[in-house]
């Protein structure tokens, strides 16, 4: 007969067997790829990842791309050729960085990974939950209650900075010629500085980033929207086809809106949720059709002529 010890920590078993008119056996933590059930046994967990866990992942996933892109299109210069390459190798390193991680997870060879479901937040943080049965002996839960979400961001980073480490610096030496030799490099150092900064937030605030980055997505991505028009001076739509560069910015944006909306919606109810996406463009329009009532020059002239 099995005698399971409540506790709140979700990857700590306590069960003990009566053998002879005594109870006899240990509580312990669950190994890894394993998570305790209501009855506090630990279980295998064998499925697979929700939609909102692979949004997760995504969104993990595109942080180290995103920043490097942005440091390759501020250190490059407008008149470099080598941005365009460099784009490409990022993205490369990070797509090949996706798949390597997939490969070594459990199933390890697959391109596909078992998953624990995650309950609560708390799932996240079970080193914050050691029980104390007896009032006396402290029960160390620490284990990965949200298998694999929390290492396998880990490990994709890993890759990626081991991936940038052994090509681009030889790509950068070969194609970026058009800059100095002070600025060849700086992308490379910007990246050895997000990618600790990056692991740290994984570390420390994975959980909160799980339920909060769909939010943090809208709001990044409208900021960031806004504040590239505004820069380039786009006030018309005249202005923002000028450029195929700033039509790819705009359609970029256009991908972070919907991935938002699908992360926020979950799709649980296509009918109802799919026509949220026609709100994807709302943002630049209404920048647009306003941009000419908010100009300085014409504000200050009008405040000068007392209107």
């Amino acid at each position: 007969m099995a005698v399971v010890m409540s506790s709140t920590c979700p990857g700590l078993y306590c069960g003990k067997t009566l053998i002879n008119g005594s109870f006899e056996g240990e509580c312990g933590v669950c190994p890894r790829g394993e998570r305790t059930n209501a009855h506090k046994i630990c279980e295998k967990c064998t499925e697979s990842p929700e939609l909102y866990d692979w949004l997760y992942l995504g969104f993990m996933a595109m942080l180290p791309l995103v920043l490097h892109w942005f440091f390759i299109e501020w250190y490059s210069g407008k008149k470099s050729s080598s941005a365009l390459f460099q784009h490409i190798t990022a993205l490369l390193e990070c797509s090949a960085a996706a798949i390597m991680t997939l490969l070594v997870n459990d199933p390890v060879g697959q391109l596909s990974i078992r998953s624990c479901r995650v309950q609560m937040l708390s799932d996240w943080y079970t080193m914050l939950y050691n029980p104390s049965p007896d009032y006396v002996t402290t029960l160390h839960c620490t284990q990965e209650a949200v298998f694999p979400l929390y290492t396998i961001v880990l490990i994709y980073y890993a890759f990626c900075l081991v991936l940038m480490m052994l090509l681009r610096p030889l790509l950068v030496k070969k194609i970026a010629c058009g800059l100095g030799k002070s600025d060849r490099f700086k992308s490379i150092y910007a990246a050895l500085y997000f990618f600790p900064i990056l692991t740290v937030l994984q570390a420390v605030g994975g959980g909160l980033l799980y339920y909060a980055f769909p939010y943090i997505i809208l709001v990044l991505s409208l900021v960031t929207l806004a504040v590239y028009m505004s820069a380039s001076e786009i006030q018309s739509f005249k202005n923002l086809i000028a450029k195929k560069k700033r039509l790819v910015v705009l359609f970029s944006h256009w991908l972070l809106h919907a991935y938002g909306i699908i992360s926020i919606s979950r799709l649980d109810k296509l009918e109802q949720d799919l026509p949220l996406l026609a709100l994807v463009p709302g943002p630049a329009l209404f920048y647009l059709l306003t941009a000419k009532f908010t100009e300085p020059n014409r504000i200050l002239s009008e405040g000068g002529n007392g209107h």
